[in-house]
């Protein structure tokens, strides 16, 4: 059994989080993350205060272990934070923006807070919030990231914020994930696309099957689905997706494709609600290679927590003394 500040923090058997994945990592796959022994996170995304009402709602009642949630720092709109914390989350996630704003009301109410960032000035920031736990994300993670890749940026945050702990993300889909983010200083792993290929992800299964069939070289790094869907996105984080012929046919035109919302957006929308995952965006990460089967979430974290075990234990043997 791997011990860690993160699992002490909040009492875990493995040293696995759940991405909060928005739309994605609903109530049900929370729940299971967490009653698997990990700590499972409800994607708030962008706030939408129904969705909230009744994932949040769906965790609590599902489990009695810690869970918590993920919000989009630079969308949160009055009252979001407040109508997280009434379902009494153990940890909230604030990504993409300063915390400092929110850190207070998170705290108050006997919540971790945990701040995402992507370089080492984001963690400075992550610092001054109070952060009880930063997450050190490359942009190998699916979805919207920064400039740094995982494998510089992990020691180097670790580095800066000690002795608050760190945890990975970013392109960390099994145990030998897990155990070199281990190695780097980290103390434990947030993923999230392997989440999104397990049983109980908010995802249709057309979709499911398209990472396990893909592969990392199909995924790019892009602003077309940001511009869109309307969202005003820094454009410092792009987000990883699955390459589709929308991207191929927009990406770097997007001037151009915000000229031509008047017709693209309705088209675009429609084929988001049917799921039509050739004009709608799949965000996946790089290690996708790696996802080989749809899995419950409860298989998932209690595998990739033995493979890092035994990763570990072979590492181990390689020092001679």
């Amino acid at each position: 059994m791997i011990r860690t500040e993160l699992t002490r923090m909040f009492g875990l058997k493995h040293p696995v989080i759940l991405a909060p994945m928005g739309g994605v990592s609903g109530g049900a796959l929370a729940a299971a993350v967490s009653n698997a022994g990990g700590l499972g996170l409800v994607g708030g995304g962008y706030g939408d205060p129904e969705w909230l009402h009744a994932e949040l709602s769906r965790v609590s009642a599902a489990t009695d272990r810690p869970w918590g949630m993920g919000l989009i720092t630079w969308s949160i709109q009055p009252g979001v934070v407040e109508l997280a914390l009434r379902y009494r989350p153990a940890a909230v996630v604030l990504s993409f923006g300063d915390p400092r704003p929110h850190a207070a009301a998170i705290k108050k109410a006997g919540a971790k807070l945990i701040c995402q960032v992507q370089d080492v000035a984001q963690a400075r920031t992550a610092l001054e919030a109070g952060a009880d736990l930063i997450v050190a994300e490359g942009n190998e993670a699916g979805g919207h990231s920064g400039a740094r890749a995982t494998l510089p940026l992990v020691p180097a945050v670790v580095d800066e914020a000690a002795p608050v702990p760190v945890v990975a993300a970013g392109g960390i889909a099994d145990g030998r994930g897990l155990a070199a983010a281990l190695m780097l200083g980290a103390q434990g792993a947030l993923i999230g696309t392997r989440f999104y290929a397990s049983v109980e992800a908010l995802a249709p299964a057309r979709i499911k099957a398209q990472l396990v069939a893909g592969s990392g070289d199909d995924t790019a790094r892009t602003r077309v689905f940001d511009v869109v869907r309307g969202y005003d996105w820094p454009p410092h984080f792009p987000g990883r997706a699955l390459r589709n012929s929308f991207l191929e046919r927009w990406n770097g035109r997007e001037a151009e494709l915000a000229a031509a919302l008047a017709t693209e957006r309705p088209a675009y929308q429609n084929a988001a609600q049917a799921a039509d995952p050739d004009t709608a965006v799949v965000w996946a990460g790089e290690a996708i290679d790696l996802i080989k089967s749809i899995e419950s979430a409860e298989r998932l974290v209690q595998r990739i927590s033995t493979e890092a075990e035994a990763q570990l234990d072979r590492a181990a043997r390689l020092v001679a003394h």
